[in-house]
């Protein structure tokens, strides 16, 4: 008996995902984890108003959410002082981006990132047969001037750019990524993922112009509004790109709950501001933590900082694991020489206890 028959292309991927999730990793370890501050969530959660408006709607999830995401459209346009035809909304960035991917590239296509950037954005362009062309971190930031001179030199037709960066948390100020939009070239388009942007100093995301046909620019409720489970993210467009996505969108794809929770959670503004002192507060405790042991903390803009932990990918992998062993969940970059730290997503203060204990100890164990 044989099986299906997969595409030349499918066949050819790597069985591999961007993330072990913590879920998998506790099944391995056999316990869960005592502090999970390594996926960027927040641990403080979604607002009250959110959370209740995802209750009451639980009771109505035998409907399919509206197709149109009408009202969560017209809130994020009125936000962001656009039209509503300027918003998509669908499952996340990560959906998006594999939207946008099937929109614009074809197999053998040339697309832009750099090395160590968020993988899941690799994964979409590998999936629809794009060729990945890549530019290494100036520091431990991304490049804009190279990311565009690697666009000019291979003829790309998309460019990835995140800011605040993930998996370093370093940014750039608006004229900077103004300046780049500007430089993208004839038939190219810059996809600029400002997930952390709630988190950023002021100054850091350029004016919104929803005319310019040479940027998308992508915002989640995962990060600063605190549900990544209901998967729910959007993107600010020129509206001709905004519509093109309804040729191969699941137009049912946002669940009625996400929706009513997205939409009270922009409503409630008091919240946002008091996650945003929680954050960095907790980010600060994390940066002495890692201080007093050593390790040196990166400047952030985001809901995670990153410390150095003084060696190579090795040594930093060895530290993720030893933590692990010892209940405390943490990631890494992927790609030298930004693999050599560890990345800690803002804990509430028993998690940040859990770190404190756990990280002599971690340490020494890999000496």
């Amino acid at each position: 008996m044989t099986g299906p028959g997969y595409t030349a292309l499918a066949a050819g991927l790597p069985a591999s995902v961007p993330f072990v999730g913590p879920e998998a990793q506790e099944r391995a370890l056999g316990r869960a984890f005592r502090a999970r501050i390594g996926a960027n969530e927040s641990v403080f959660g979604p607002s009250p108003a959110a959370i209740a408006a995802m209750q009451a709607a639980a009771g109505e999830v035998w409907q399919y959410g509206d197709p149109e995401n009408h009202d969560l459209r017209t809130a994020l346009a009125t936000r962001h002082g656009v039209a509503p035809d300027n918003i998509v909304v669908g499952e996340g960035i990560d959906a998006l981006l594999g939207y946008l991917v099937r929109l614009l590239i074809e197999p053998g296509a040339p697309v832009v990132t750099s090395a160590g950037a968020y993988p899941t954005f690799n994964f979409h362009v590998a999936g629809y047969g794009g060729r990945l062309e890549t530019v290494p971190y100036a520091g431990d930031a991304e490049d804009p001037e190279a990311l565009i001179g690697k666009a000019r030199e291979t003829d790309a037709r998309l460019i990835y750019f995140c800011n605040p960066d993930n998996p370093m948390g370093s940014w750039h100020e608006a004229g900077t990524v103004q300046a780049m939009i500007e430089a993208v070239p004839d038939g190219a388009l810059l996809c600029l993922d400002e997930a952390y942007v709630e988190f950023a100093p002021e100054g850091t995301a350029p004016p919104i112009d929803p005319q310019d046909r040479r940027v998308i620019r992508m915002r989640t409720f995962s990060k600063a509004w605190g549900m990544a489970g209901a998967r729910i993210g959007y993107a600010i467009a020129e509206a001709g790109l905004a519509s093109a996505f309804n040729k191969i969108r699941n137009h049912f794809g946002v669940n009625r709950i996400a929706q009513a929770g997205a939409l009270a959670a922009l409503s409630d503004t008091g919240w946002l501001a008091a996650l945003r002192t929680r954050v960095r507060d907790s980010l600060a405790r994390i940066a002495r933590i890692g201080a007093e042991n050593g390790l040196k903390p990166l400047p952030t803009a985001t809901n995670f900082i990153t410390l150095d932990a003084g060696g190579d990918g090795a040594r930093a992998r060895a530290l993720v694991a030893a933590l692990a062993e010892r209940g405390v969940f943490v990631r890494m970059p992927f790609v030298a020489p930004q693999d050599r730290c560890i990345r800690i997503s803002a804990g509430r203060p028993a998690d940040l206890d859990a770190l404190a204990e756990a990280l002599p100890d971690a340490l020494a164990a890999i000496e």
